[in-house]
């Protein structure tokens, strides 16, 4: 499907949910006081997002 001049995929749709899966864990590490945590999953939500980017 193109969405905004993207060619989607069905491959890149579940890279960009584990994006937002990731970032939802990052929230939920903020709120816990685990910073370093939560920016670990930050830097891996930002490959993920770029990864999606790329492939499509």
């Amino acid at each position: 499907m193109d969405i905004g001049g993207l060619h989607l995929t069905y491959g890149t749709v579940v890279i960009f949910a584990v994006a937002v899966f990731l970032l939802a864990g990052v929230y939920s590490f903020v709120k816990q006081g685990l910073k370093i945590a939560a920016l670990l999953l930050l830097v891996l939500a930002g490959f993920a997002v770029a990864g999606g980017v790329m492939w499509s």
